[in-house]
């Protein structure tokens, strides 16, 4: 969970105050947005619920040729260094390209601090993601953090964020919550994420705001309930194909896009 606001103008977000989460790995909170980065019950235990084990990509990995991953909320870099510990420790020879979007990066001092190396069979790999926000540019910065991996991250709002030949196999809805970061949580974003999207493109994220889902489903995806992290009942995944979520429990799509277009929440 990440800053990605629509409001380039205003000041870097202040320094977020690190935090220890239930599970006992780093979160951190951000004054700006009065929101913590991560679930406080368990920050490492949150990102591999939402983004790993119930979108089925933990599966895929191993066996996949090439997989493109769309991650709206850089954050930490927590899901990207789940990622290519997992990579390392599965023996995947898959190809993977990560597209990603930040506004107020971490600075990398504070990345530093991150203990996500006491949760990883690499923990070596944190750090890249310090050394990963020490070279942050604005605008798009490319990195090959390892073997088979790229990295395309981008530094700035999300309106500005136009990546070129992206067909996005796994989206990672990460921004801060539709409460206190709504412009990433409309209609016009799901419908660019989906226009980002291979056809059999699976999209978690962590909240299950109705209006949030709503959004989505107005955007043409089709929606589901799964099981939350940590205390949380609900979390959401949504996907183009109606046939990836036979599995799951659908929400009323109709009905909640008709509220959406009414604005009716």
């Amino acid at each position: 969970m990440s800053s990605t606001t629509e409001n380039p103008g205003e000041s870097a977000d202040p320094r977020p105050e690190l935090r220890v989460t239930e599970d006992g790995s780093h979160t951190l909170y951000s004054h700006r947005f009065e929101q913590h980065y991560h679930n406080p019950n368990g920050a490492v235990a949150e990102s591999r619920h939402n983004f790993f084990i119930k979108n089925g990509l933990l599966n895929h990995l191993p066996g996949a040729d090439h997989l493109t991953i769309l991650e709206v909320g850089f954050g930490t870099g927590l899901n990207f260094l789940l990622l290519m510990d997992e990579y390392l420790e599965t023996g995947s020879s898959t190809t993977i390209d990560y597209f990603t979007v930040e506004a107020y990066p971490v600075d990398a001092r504070t990345a530093r601090t991150f203990n996500y190396g006491e949760y990883l069979a690499h923990p070596d790999l944190t750090l890249q993601i310090s050394q990963i926000f020490k070279h942050l540019k604005p605008g798009l910065n490319r990195f090959e953090p390892a073997a088979g991996i790229t990295l395309q991250l981008y530094h700035g709002p999300f309106s500005d964020f136009s990546p070129q030949n992206l067909d996005a196999d796994y989206i990672f809805h990460d921004p801060f919550s539709p409460q206190v970061n709504p412009e990433l949580w409309t209609g016009e974003v799901f419908r660019k994420l989906a226009a980002w999207s291979s056809p059999p493109v699976i999209l978690s994220t962590y909240s299950a705001a109705s209006k949030a889902r709503g959004a989505m489903a107005w955007a043409g995806w089709h929606v589901a309930r799964e099981e939350g992290a940590l205390g949380k009942r609900e979390m959401t995944i949504a996907a183009l194909d109606p046939e990836k979520l036979a599995h799951l429990e659908r929400v009323n799509e109709q009905r909640l896009a008709r509220r959406y277009e009414q604005q009716d929440f």
